[in-house]
């Protein structure tokens, strides 16, 4: 048979319920006049029944969508060609009972008609439909404020599908209006919320009570909550959160965002924020309803003594809340980054009833994050996700979402390439992770390009890059160790010794073989002509530092930074505060409540299992949440004795100059990539650079490289040993005797 194409229905046949079709095609299906017809289109069906073609024609159909599934309300698709196959026949009884829910186009429709007569509408209307269970029928042609019939039950004695008639007993169930029943049938693809499940199922505890109970609240004389407010950084999934969960629970959504309340003219603002107050209402006649107001805080900041246009929005929206009656059925949920730039006034009991803190996600969340994210990606089985968890500290929701994106932009530049393998891999994640950083270090006082130093490019130091070891390796490779032994992870190591002896690279190569975020910061980065300029910036650093903990923080030249209050210096000079704030920050009382990360506990079904890797994440968590400091100098005595106490600067690692076996390793690295003639001795060299520093020693090897040149007009091929003995004529030791003696017994 043929292939059907579908054409528009006839004006004449609109709410007729019928299907137009050839004779020899209702011949084929065994129908007759008016027999019920199914029809399958893609993304749904449609019930009707069937009817002859005017001119008899073969090959066309045409549909009059009185009956249909929900998703086929918006009309059927055009232009569409059907197989016959996607016909058959549908057995229709007569109904002895059917329960329905009724659509209303208006609020005031609903409030004012009588049940009764709405009944009696209803069962006119259908009187001669068939109808199918689960389906809705479109009763937009009788134009009455009456547009849609959705069929809930027909009755357990019947079939699927059935025709109403005269005798059938109606039962409405619901009465809802238009809007509120289209925004139930939104079905928009979200990003799924890997690693919020604790903090969704208590914002949904939250929205169900008043929503859906209101009047089992009432009854033991509870009053319900008025308000929500959502705290948590950028991009970690507040706006996404309210919308989830606001679908799950089948409320309605009103979202206001700051560009559409705020107006030129003076009173423009509070008439549209009343307007969208009575709009949340309206839609809450219709069932519950949740108000959503993004960006908080530049909508309703705190309140200043000049009469700005921001205190009158602010004091408009108090009232407006304080005039929720219960029989409002509408929540307000605000959702803001900045919870202490808001108005004080906002966030009492009976407005913003409950604070709900969604803090920067730990190992766990963000490998839950990760996983749900590479559902969608064509993803090598060889990806480790609990390592990319690792490796995305400081990571928040969004920040992960643009990781994954740009990975799969790398194998899709690779397969274009020819390879022809388009699953994302390991390397790809990895390239990806050069471009895509934390959002909370984007212009950041301390995010630095570390170039990764590996320790082997360090000579000598065994014992110094051992200690290292422990102190910033071990707590990241064997947390558990450290979690079963009772240990901590060290709050601050101090690096102290002479100038030139690799302090600055004993930190960077720590910093790379640990793999966690890494933040720099000088005296000239925090010093500033204001007053209390300084002490913000240097809380700042670690309050982003604790957002991608784990983290190091180091502080270069510290004793110029903070210096000691038992010299004679000022006592309430900006080094005495900075020195102050550093205390308070590396040992304070506990982090502020918009600080928290994840939640404050982990669901998890009775008797269930946890993985290795899940304990593995956790106990890395436990074990790494602080920021390290770091800070090195090469003037201890400089330096405030409460700093150099046992939970701040933990451990005081002395950095001594090279010995004769150190000054050859150092040698050995600095000549690694040069053309070095091998007649040239290094244990020579070393045993005549007594009181040479590393520095020194780099400088030697530059400058024999230099002369080498000259000699031979930039056509040297390689450095003599006479060019190295030159050098060493030529160059004086930067450190001496005296000055070494004094690291001996540093000051405490």
């Amino acid at each position: 048979m043929q292939p059907l194409r579908l054409l528009s229905v006839e004006p004449s046949d609109r709410g007729s319920q019928r299907c137009r079709l050839g004779p020899a095609l209702m011949s084929a299906l065994g129908l007759r006049l008016g027999s019920p017809l199914l029809v399958s289109v893609p993304g749904g069906s449609c019930l009707c029944a069937a009817w002859p073609r005017a001119d008899l024609a073969e090959g066309f159909l045409q549909v009059d969508p009185k009956c249909v599934t929900p998703s086929l309300i918006p009309g059927l698709p055009a232009p569409l060609t059907l197989d016959p196959g996607q016909l058959s026949p549908a057995p229709c009884s007569k109904l002895r009972g059917v329960k329905v829910a009724v659509v209303v186009q208006s609020p005031d429709f609903k409030q004012h008609t009588s049940p009764g007569l709405v009944h009696e509408l209803v069962r006119d209307m259908l009187r001669g439909v068939y109808v199918h269970r689960g389906y809705v029928v479109n009763l937009e042609a009788f134009k009455t404020d009456i547009r849609y019939v959705a069929i809930d039950d027909i009755g357990p004695d019947s079939a699927s599908a059935g025709v109403i008639t005269s005798k059938t007993g109606v039962e409405i169930t619901e009465i809802q209006t238009v809007q509120h029943y289209r925004g139930l049938l939104q079905d928009q693809p979200t990003a799924p919320l890997g690693g919020l499940e604790e903090v969704r199922a208590s914002l949904r505890e939250i929205l169900q009570l008043p929503l859906l109970y209101p009047h089992t609240l009432t009854s033991l004389g509870v009053s319900c909550p008025r308000g929500v407010l959502l705290v948590g950084p950028p991009g970690v999934g507040k706006t996404l959160l309210v919308r989830k969960v606001v679908a799950e629970v089948g409320a309605g959504l009103v979202v206001v965002r700051g560009p559409e309340v705020v107006g030129s003219r003076p009173g423009e603002s509070e008439e549209t924020l009343r307007a969208v107050f009575q709009q949340a209402r309206s839609a809450a006649e219709s069932g519950a309803c949740v108000l959503f107001l993004d960006e908080l805080d530049s909508l309703f900041p705190r309140r200043s003594g000049s009469s700005a246009p921001e205190n009158r929005l602010v004091a408009q929206l108090l009232t407006l809340m304080d005039g929720m009656s219960r029989g409002d059925r509408f929540l307000v949920v605000g959702a803001t980054n900045r919870p202490d730039s808001l108005d004080p006034a906002l966030r009492r009991p009976g407005r913003f009833d409950r604070e709900v803190i969604i803090g920067a996600p730990t190992p766990l969340q963000r490998r839950a994050i990760l996983s749900a994210l590479c559902e969608r990606t064509p993803v090598c089985p060889a990806v480790n996700v609990a390592e990319l968890a690792r490796m995305t500290a400081g990571y928040v929701g969004a920040d992960l979402s643009a990781l994954c994106r740009e990975a799969a932009m790398h194998a899709l530049r690779e397969s274009a390439k020819g390879s022809g393998q388009q699953a994302v891999e390991m390397k790809h994640f990895q390239e990806a992770l050069k471009l895509v950083g934390p959002s909370c270090l984007r212009g950041s006082l301390g995010r630095t390009e570390l170039c990764p130093v590996p320790w082997e490019h360090i000579g000598g130091l065994e014992d110094v890059k051992s200690k290292l070891r422990q102190s910033i390796e071990w707590p990241m490779r064997y947390p558990e160790a450290f979690v079963r032994l009772g240990l901590r992870r060290p709050r601050g190591v101090l690096l102290y010794g002479p100038p030139g002896c690799a302090k600055t690279t004993l930190v960077k190569a720590a910093a790379a073989s640990s793999r966690c975020a890494f933040l720099s910061v000088s005296g000239a980065d925090l010093y500033s002509p204001y007053v209390g300029d300084s002490e913000k910036a240097l809380a700042q650093l670690f309050r982003e530092a604790r957002a991608c903990a784990p983290c190091l923080l180091f502080l270069d030249e510290i004793d110029s930074l903070v210096g000691s209050r038992s010299n004679d210096g000022a006592p309430n000079g900006v080094q005495a505060r900075l020195l102050s704030v550093l205390l308070n920050e590396m040992d304070g009382v506990g982090l502020k409540t918009v600080e928290r990360r994840g939640g404050e506990k982990v669901l998890q079904a009775e008797g269930a299992e946890r993985s290795r890797t899940d304990v593995e994440l956790d106990f890395q968590e436990v074990c790494n949440k602080d920021v390290m400091v770091v800070a090195a100098t090469n003037r201890p005595s400089c330096i405030d004795s409460a700093l150099l106490r046992p939970g701040r600067l933990d451990h005081i690692i002395y950095v001594p100059p090279p010995d004769l076996q150190a000054r050859l390793a150092i040698l050995k690295v600095c000549t690694k990539s040069m053309p070095v003639d091998s007649h040239v001795c290094l244990e020579e060299l070393a045993a005549k650079t007594e009181l040479y520093s590393g520095a020194d020693l780099a400088n030697l090897c530059k400058e024999a490289a230099l002369l080498a040149l000259l000699e031979e007009n930039m056509e040297a091929a390689s450095i003599q040993h006479s060019h190295f003995q030159r050098s060493i004529s030529k160059m004086n030791p930067s450190l001496t005797t005296q000055q070494i003696s004094s690291y001996l017994i540093p000051s405490q």
